[in-house]
């Protein structure tokens, strides 16, 4: 239908200040007689992110027609630079329970899929009912919604487009779309009852605000919240979707109430939160310096018990047990502050809020996009493909945090014993402050001020925890203080400083 040669019947005003524009076109039959008439609508209301749209067909010919009315579109975003921008297909459902739930596709699948059940959007539950389908990016959704009397017709499906019309892959300015399709129908005779159809939509074009979605109704039963997707990475949706809404809201009260810059919010919640994780922080370390020092007598446990591992593990167990330490120890904070971290940072990434916020005047000026300190034409780095279009001093001070933090990081109790681990804690430890600022280079400059924050407030926490181990083990080692007339002539052991004076 876009090869029709469409006539604008006019554009009226209504009295709530909504405005309704109009197009009529005509499909011929292969006698190049008038066989059907369509008539497109679309109606905007003054300060809303939703229209509607309406879709007419009418048969001018004396016989029936059969008819499958097929949309195409939204077909995506302008591309903001070098930023990525996430962009999927979304479609929402409706299971028998009442609950909304979404299936999406995003370019990387699109891009592999070569069959139409590949790019279909199903839900979960086969009994589900259609709800609306949409193409997103990082902010932005703009939601297709069917006219709630036959949504069960309708079957969704994605679509990758090169608007330049490359079709060769990573070019730069790919984009999604999507397709929905109604149930087949059939239109009688010109004049008679059934010879017209209508259909009705109604598009949301506007950004992705969970705040917005909430305080709409109509927003909040159709879930348009589904269209925010955050990057939980290896913990389940489950657990981070929830933290990093509630990350957002404490953000967004912080600006709000002071100091109304998200940059400083940033930098303020990332030393709130290491705060409340010190404890836990803490004791991994300390599990990880005693491994550490165990490490000598583990490897002879190890060597004297190799060929028996269940008494080699039970000598193990046993040597932590009398001292006190114990590998999962080690770990295990690491694993309860991990979804706070990739909550936090998923928040940052995705949010809408940061989107042209400024955090200083000539530096820093939008939160969502690279710090560019300096910029210039963008070109591609030979064999990886990245494109830089300026210079980024935020992945470079993170490189830097990065380094410091490996120098005060505890030695793994294999590394101090095995000269192989050793070797490749070596590696790791120049490996990590080159990798990380290269892979986040064209990152947002807000999750890379939160990743400097958060690895500079590490280095001095690490600093302190190390100072309090090592002032504990000296108090330790010098045993007991000596016998003066303030002790009663009495021996008494020396007690370390409290950690909040160390």
């Amino acid at each position: 239908m876009d090869q029709l040669d469409w006539e604008l019947l006019g554009v009226r005003r209504h009295e709530d200040g909504a405005q309704e524009v109009s197009f009529e076109a005509t499909i011929v039959d292969p006698r190049d007689q008038p066989a059907l008439k369509l008539v497109k609508t679309y109606r905007v209301r003054p300060g809303d992110y939703m229209l509607d749209m309406t879709f007419h067909i009418e048969n001018l010919g004396q016989q029936g027609q059969k008819l499958q009315y097929v949309l195409t579109g939204p077909v995506g975003l302008e591309r903001e630079g070098l930023r990525n921008e996430m962009r999927k297909v979304v479609a929402a459902f409706r299971d028998p329970d009442g609950q909304v739930i979404s299936s999406r596709l995003d370019m990387r699948k699109l891009a592999k899929a070569t069959t139409l059940q590949q790019r279909t959007l199903l839900p979960r539950n086969p009994q589900a009912t259609f709800l609306w389908a949409a193409a997103v990016n990082k902010y932005f959704a703009a939601i297709v919604v069917p006219e709630p009397n036959e949504p069960q017709g309708y079957v969704s499906w994605g679509m990758q487009y090169n608007p330049d019309g490359d079709r060769r892959s990573n070019t730069g300015d790919e984009t999604v779309g999507l397709a929905l399709s109604s149930l087949a129908t059939e239109l009688g005779p010109a004049g008679q009852p059934d010879s017209t159809r209508t259909y009705s939509f109604q598009v949301y074009l506007g950004p992705k605000d969970k705040s917005r979605f909430d305080r709409n109704p109509l927003y909040k039963q159709l879930g348009f919240v589904q269209t925010i997707d955050f990057m939980a990475c290896c913990c389940p949706s489950s657990i981070i979707n929830p933290l990093a809404f509630g990350i957002l809201g404490i953000m967004n009260w912080m600006h709000g109430f002071w100091p109304h810059n998200y940059g400083i919010v940033i930098i303020i919640l990332v030393f709130v939160m290491r705060l409340l994780l010190h404890p836990v922080t803490k004791k991994s370390q300390i599990a990880m310096h005693k491994m550490s020092k165990l490490g000598p007598r583990a490897e002879e446990i190890k060597k004297k018990y190799g060929d028996n591992k269940a008494e080699m593990n039970k000598r193990l167990m046993e040597l932590y047990r009398e001292q006190g330490a114990s590998p999962i120890m080690g770990m295990l904070p690491m694993f309860v502050q991990m979804p706070v971290w990739i909550a936090l940072w998923s928040a940052i990434y995705t949010s809408i809020d940061l989107r042209g916020a400024p955090f200083l005047p000539v530096w820093i000026t939008d939160l969502s996009a690279p710090d560019a300190l300096l910029s210039w034409t963008p070109f591609a780095i030979p064999l990886l493909g990245w494109h830089v279009g300026a210079l980024n001093l935020l992945p470079i001070l993170m490189g830097v945090a990065f380094y410091l933090q490996q120098k005060l990081m505890p030695t793994q109790a294999s590394a101090a014993t095995n000269p192989q681990m050793a070797q490749q804690q070596k590696m790791m430890n120049i490996m990590m402050p080159l990798l990380f600022p290269l892979m986040l280079y064209n990152a947002p400059s807000g999750v890379n001020l939160y990743i400097m924050s958060s690895t500079f407030a590490g280095v001095i926490e690490q600093y302190v925890i190390k100072k309090h181990i090592r002032e504990k083990e000296e108090a330790g080692a010098t045993g007991m203080v000596a016998a003066t007339s303030k002790t009663g002539g009495k021996v008494k052991k020396k007690r370390p400083k409290p950690f909040f004076r160390s």
